[in-house]
């Protein structure tokens, strides 16, 4: 895997910090790094405020960012790194799976949960190298991407593959052609976090990207449904019928 890494390589080695409050961690994440050309470890802290204080006298690259951790949590750490200049990427390494939207708001670049394998590590830190070489952009407003949980790992789904999202209790399903994922969150609160040029709302258990609409229908007494690129029809709610009209120009 050395030499895989060392590939990859195209500037010095990313200066990183390890981030976390069980000892087992830190040492086994030590290992993974001492294996892997394209980071070098230059500190590691056992909390939240320890972390801040060594990112300002140290100025790494990169954090590996456990999440829960006493006092100081990691995500209160990144959205306290995130008001500062040039601030270090982050890779979040926890066992928990439930704080990846909220992981990602503060930009992360990855999610990796434990137990870490090196190859996860690795593929998570060429997306930190593959970030550093492209041309910065202004950060949107709406969300980009959703991390999913997915067998042992979570997967990278952009918000521009997802068709629809339905309503499930206190979950939502992401459909991506034949594939669908859970992802804890509530319909109404990820809506607000969409881009409303790109989705649309039409009922309360049920969110389209606005291209898959491909018609709407007028089935009598005032009901109406959409037709989508898939061959589904789903009925509109009463209470979102003026917005998805308004988007056919009706």
């Amino acid at each position: 895997m050395q030499n895989g890494a060392n590939d990859t390589v195209t500037s010095a080695p990313l200066r990183t910090l390890i981030v976390d409050d069980e000892p087992l961690a830190v040492e086994r994440m030590q290992v993974i790094c001492s294996r892997l050309g394209s980071v070098s470890v230059v500190g590691t802290a056992s909390d939240g405020e320890a972390a801040l204080r060594l990112c300002e006298a140290l100025h790494p690259d990169l954090l590996l960012l456990d999440l829960t951790m006493p006092e100081t949590d990691g995500l209160t750490v990144a959205r306290r790194l995130a008001r500062q200049d040039n601030a270090p990427a982050v890779i979040f390494v926890t066992a928990h799976d439930e704080f990846a939207v909220e992981a990602f708001d503060l930009d992360a670049v990855d999610y990796v949960l434990k137990p870490v394998t090196p190859e996860r590590l690795e593929r998570a830190i060429g997306r930190v190298i593959a970030r550093r070489g492209e041309r910065t952009e202004p950060k949107s407003d709406w969300l980009e991407e959703f991390w999913v949980p997915h067998r042992s790992e979570l997967v990278r789904v952009p918000a521009d593959d997802v068709q629809r999202i339905d309503a499930e209790r206190d979950y939502v399903r992401l459909h991506v052609g034949d594939q669908s994922y859970l992802l804890l969150q509530t319909i109404t609160s990820l809506q607000e976090r969409l881009d409303p040029a790109r989705f649309i709302r039409i009922h309360r258990s049920h969110i389209l990207r606005r291209d898959h609409v491909t018609g709407l229908k007028h089935e009598g007494l005032g009901v109406w449904s959409v037709e989508t690129t898939s061959g589904d029809s789903l009925r509109i709610g009463r209470t979102y019928l003026p917005e998805v009209k308004k988007m056919a120009g009706r």
